[in-house]
Order: C-alpha cells, then structure tokens, then sequence
C-alpha cells in the first residue's frame, strides 16, 4: 500500500496550520517548507477547504488556517477523504469490477478486514497527537 502525493501533502499542510496555530499562513509557505509545487497543494487546499478542514482567506492578507482544533481532526477521516477516491482494488469497484474471481475470492474479505483495522488504528490519531511535544516537527515548521 503506497499513500497517493495528495494525501501525504493534505497531512503536511495540515501539520504545518497546527504548529502555526492562530496565525493565517500562506500557501507559499506551506509549499516551501513541504517541498510541493504550489499548483498541486492549491488542489489539495482546494479540496480540505471544500470538507471544511481548512479555512481559507482570500486578498492581500489572505491564506489559510486549520477548520477545526486539531484535536478535532483525526488522520483517518483525513485519508479516507483522499483516498477513498480510487477504490484500493478491482474486487472493491463495484459494477467497475472485471475480475472473474469475485464471486468466490475470499481475498477481498481479507482485504476488507485489514482496510478496516488501517482506518481504525488511524481514527485513534489526531492532528494535535502528530504536533504536540513534537519540537524538531515545530522547528522545521513554525513561522516567526
């Protein structure tokens, strides 16, 4: 299982809003200090702003800041937003699906169980969990 670009710079954006909490940052600075191309993070912001995890503000002293607390905001729900997009195999796509084992594969039952132990485990971890006492994360991303 390999996470999609999206999803890894959904989690640092949001990172990156948590340890500069109160403060409206700018896209520019988010891309700067995640390595990521400010076209492809304005999708991402884009899309966090649409389910209300980010607020954004336009005009000259514009940007963007978290939705929610922090500890409000759990990894699961965050990565089930983005990756939810693609089904995570055929045997998961519905009417999409061609696979000529579906109907007496048991792979996906197993496959099932262990999606649902993923997002469990990270439904356990907030946004506050990644930052707090995480002081190397802070010096790598908090803005004087």
């Amino acid at each position: 299982m390999r996470l999609t670009t999206r999803t890894n710079l959904a989690m640092r954006t949001l990172m990156f809003c948590a340890v500069n909490p109160g403060r409206i940052v700018r896209k520019s600075e988010v891309a700067a200090a995640c390595n990521a191309s400010e076209n492809h993070l304005a999708q991402v912001i884009h899309l966090l702003a649409q389910k209300k995890y980010l607020r954004t503000v336009r005009g000259r002293a514009g940007g963007l800041m978290l939705g929610y607390p922090p500890e409000e905001i759990t990894v699961g729900a965050v990565f089930r937003e983005f990756e939810a997009v693609l089904p995570f195999t055929e045997c998961f796509a519905g009417d999409d699906c061609t696979c000529p084992l579906v109907a007496c594969c048991r792979l996906k039952g197993v496959l099932a169980d262990a999606l649902r132990a993923f997002y469990g485990e990270l439904d356990r971890v907030t946004l506050a969990d990644l930052v707090r006492d995480n002081h190397p994360l802070q010096d790598l991303l908090h803005v004087a």
